[in-house]
C-alpha cells in the first residue's frame, strides 16, 4: 500500500464513521480524498475538520429546519479550508472528540424514547 492508499484509506474511515454520513464511502469521496493528499494536508487538520463539522451539526437547535443528509466528503471541504485559513490547537480536537461522543449519545437517547 502506497503513502497514498494509506492516507485515502484512514480520511474514508474518519469520514465513513462519524454520525449522519453514509455507511459506505463512493469514488467520490476517493477523489476528493486524493485531491486532499495531493495538496499535503495534514491528516490531523482533515480530522480536526470532519470532527467540527459534525459538532456543528449536532449541536444546532432543533427548532431550526433539518439539514439536508451529508452525501459526500466534499461537504466538509469548506471546514478544511475554514481550519487552513484559521488552525486550531491540537488540544481542542480532543475537546470536540468528547464533544462529537456526548452529542451522538444525546441524539441516540433522543431517537429511543
Amino acid at each position: 500500500m502506497t503513502g497514498v492508499d494509506e492516507f485515502v484509506k484512514y480520511i474514508l474511515n474518519l469520514y465513513r464513521l462519524l454520525p449522519e454520513t453514509p455507511s459506505k464511502t463512493n469514488p467520490n469521496d476517493r477523489k476528493t480524498a486524493t485531491a486532499l493528499h495531493q495538496r499535503q494536508i495534514l491528516m490531523s487538520t482533515i480530522e480536526s475538520a470532519l470532527l467540527l463539522g459534525s459538532v456543528r451539526r449536532l449541536s444546532r437547535s432543533p427548532d431550526m429546519p433539518p439539514l439536508s443528509p451529508i452525501r459526500s466528503l466534499a461537504y466538509f471541504l469548506p471546514v478544511i479550508q475554514e481550519l487552513l485559513d484559521h488552525p486550531i490547537r491540537d488540544d481542542y480536537a480532543n475537546y470536540l472528540r468528547i464533544k462529537l461522543h456526548a452529542l451522538n449519545s444525546k441524539k441516540d437517547a433522543c431517537r429511543t424514547q
